[in-house]
Protein backbone atom coordinates (compact mmCIF):
# COMPACT_ATOMS: atom_id res chain seq x y z
CA UNK A 1 0.00 0.00 0.00
CA UNK A 2 1.48 3.35 -1.04
CA UNK A 3 0.24 5.86 1.51
CA UNK A 4 1.60 8.72 -0.67
CA UNK A 5 -1.18 8.02 -3.16
CA UNK A 6 -3.86 8.18 -0.48
CA UNK A 7 -2.79 10.89 1.98
CA UNK A 8 -2.02 14.55 1.35
CA UNK A 9 -1.90 17.71 3.52
CA UNK A 10 -5.49 18.75 2.72
CA UNK A 11 -6.64 15.43 4.18
CA UNK A 12 -5.05 16.11 7.57
CA UNK A 13 -6.52 17.97 10.53
CA UNK A 14 -4.24 18.88 13.43
CA UNK A 15 -7.09 20.28 15.48
CA UNK A 16 -10.08 17.98 15.51
CA UNK A 17 -12.90 20.02 17.07
CA UNK A 18 -15.20 17.08 17.88
CA UNK A 19 -15.98 16.19 21.46
CA UNK A 20 -18.00 13.04 20.76
CA UNK A 21 -17.55 9.95 18.62
CA UNK A 22 -20.43 10.98 16.32
CA UNK A 23 -18.94 14.47 15.85
CA UNK A 24 -15.51 13.00 15.10
CA UNK A 25 -16.90 10.71 12.41
CA UNK A 26 -18.83 13.60 10.85
CA UNK A 27 -15.78 15.89 10.93
CA UNK A 28 -13.61 13.25 9.26
CA UNK A 29 -16.22 12.61 6.55
CA UNK A 30 -16.40 16.38 6.00
CA UNK A 31 -12.61 16.51 5.65
CA UNK A 32 -12.82 13.91 2.88
CA UNK A 33 -15.73 15.76 1.29
CA UNK A 34 -13.86 19.09 1.32
CA UNK A 35 -10.84 17.32 -0.17
CA UNK A 36 -13.00 16.17 -3.07
CA UNK A 37 -12.52 12.50 -2.23
CA UNK A 38 -16.16 11.45 -1.77
CA UNK A 39 -19.20 12.13 -3.91
CA UNK A 40 -22.00 11.53 -1.39
CA UNK A 41 -21.52 12.75 2.19
CA UNK A 42 -24.62 11.04 3.57
CA UNK A 43 -23.75 7.65 2.06
CA UNK A 44 -20.18 7.88 3.35
CA UNK A 45 -21.33 8.87 6.83
CA UNK A 46 -23.89 6.08 6.90
CA UNK A 47 -21.27 3.48 5.89
CA UNK A 48 -18.93 4.49 8.72
CA UNK A 49 -21.68 4.73 11.33
CA UNK A 50 -23.06 1.32 10.33
CA UNK A 51 -19.59 -0.16 10.75
CA UNK A 52 -19.23 1.55 14.14
CA UNK A 53 -22.58 0.15 15.29
CA UNK A 54 -21.21 -3.39 14.85
CA UNK A 55 -18.05 -2.78 16.86
CA UNK A 56 -16.06 0.30 17.75
CA UNK A 57 -13.04 1.03 15.58
CA UNK A 58 -11.39 2.68 18.55
CA UNK A 59 -8.63 0.13 18.89
CA UNK A 60 -6.14 0.89 21.64
CA UNK A 61 -3.31 3.21 22.65
CA UNK A 62 -5.32 6.28 21.61
CA UNK A 63 -5.90 5.18 18.02
CA UNK A 64 -9.24 5.03 16.21
CA UNK A 65 -9.58 3.84 12.62
CA UNK A 66 -13.19 4.48 11.60
CA UNK A 67 -13.81 2.95 8.20
CA UNK A 68 -16.45 1.68 5.85
CA UNK A 69 -17.29 0.48 2.37
CA UNK A 70 -19.49 2.68 0.23
CA UNK A 71 -20.50 3.62 -3.29
CA UNK A 72 -19.60 7.22 -2.36
CA UNK A 73 -15.98 6.56 -3.44
CA UNK A 74 -14.40 5.08 -6.54
CA UNK A 75 -11.08 4.19 -4.91
CA UNK A 76 -9.77 3.91 -1.38
CA UNK A 77 -9.64 7.31 0.34
CA UNK A 78 -8.31 8.29 3.75
CA UNK A 79 -7.79 11.22 6.09
CA UNK A 80 -6.02 11.75 9.40
CA UNK A 81 -6.83 13.93 12.40
CA UNK A 82 -5.40 14.40 15.85
CA UNK A 83 -6.89 15.64 19.10
CA UNK A 84 -4.18 15.42 21.79
CA UNK A 85 -6.65 15.75 24.66
CA UNK A 86 -8.62 12.81 23.23
CA UNK A 87 -12.29 11.88 23.07
CA UNK A 88 -14.21 8.80 24.12
CA UNK A 89 -14.41 6.59 21.04
CA UNK A 90 -15.53 3.49 22.95
CA UNK A 91 -12.06 2.04 22.44
CA UNK A 92 -11.30 -1.57 23.24
CA UNK A 93 -8.88 -0.52 26.00
CA UNK A 94 -11.28 2.10 27.44
CA UNK A 95 -8.80 4.93 26.81
CA UNK A 96 -9.65 8.14 24.92
CA UNK A 97 -8.67 8.26 21.24
CA UNK A 98 -6.22 10.95 20.13
CA UNK A 99 -5.25 9.81 16.60
CA UNK A 100 -8.00 9.26 14.05
CA UNK A 101 -7.51 7.69 10.64
CA UNK A 102 -10.60 7.30 8.52
CA UNK A 103 -10.71 5.24 5.38
CA UNK A 104 -13.48 4.52 2.93
CA UNK A 105 -13.31 2.07 0.09
CA UNK A 106 -15.61 1.01 -2.74
CA UNK A 107 -18.06 -1.80 -2.11
CA UNK A 108 -16.49 -4.03 -4.75
CA UNK A 109 -12.80 -3.74 -3.74
CA UNK A 110 -11.46 -5.58 -0.71
CA UNK A 111 -7.70 -5.75 -1.24
CA UNK A 112 -6.72 -2.06 -0.88
CA UNK A 113 -8.89 -1.66 2.22
CA UNK A 114 -7.24 -4.56 4.03
CA UNK A 115 -3.75 -3.47 2.91
CA UNK A 116 -4.35 0.09 4.13
CA UNK A 117 -5.59 -1.04 7.54
CA UNK A 118 -2.59 -3.37 7.92
CA UNK A 119 -0.12 -0.64 6.96
CA UNK A 120 -1.65 1.94 9.30
CA UNK A 121 -1.74 -0.58 12.16
CA UNK A 122 1.94 -1.33 11.59
CA UNK A 123 2.83 2.37 11.60
CA UNK A 124 0.95 3.09 14.81
CA UNK A 125 1.92 0.09 16.87
CA UNK A 126 4.85 1.76 18.65
CA UNK A 127 4.39 4.34 21.39
CA UNK A 128 7.19 6.37 19.81
CA UNK A 129 5.37 6.80 16.49
CA UNK A 130 2.11 7.72 18.22
CA UNK A 131 3.91 10.30 20.40
CA UNK A 132 5.60 11.80 17.35
CA UNK A 133 2.25 12.16 15.58
CA UNK A 134 0.74 13.98 18.56
CA UNK A 135 3.68 16.41 18.72
CA UNK A 136 3.78 17.51 15.07
CA UNK A 137 3.39 21.20 14.35
CA UNK A 138 2.35 21.01 10.69
CA UNK A 139 0.33 18.85 8.33
CA UNK A 140 3.44 18.19 6.25
CA UNK A 141 5.31 17.00 9.35
CA UNK A 142 2.49 14.59 10.20
CA UNK A 143 2.53 13.30 6.64
CA UNK A 144 6.29 12.80 6.86
CA UNK A 145 5.95 10.76 10.06
CA UNK A 146 3.34 8.53 8.42
CA UNK A 147 5.36 8.09 5.23
CA UNK A 148 8.70 7.20 6.86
Amino acid sequence: MNLRKVLSPELISLGLKASTKQEAVEELVDLLMQGGRINDRDAALQAVLERESKMSTGIQHGVAIPHGKTSAVNDLVACVAVKPEGIDFESLDGEPSTIFIMTLSPLNKTGPHVQFLAEISRLLKTAESRERILKVSSKQELLSVLLE
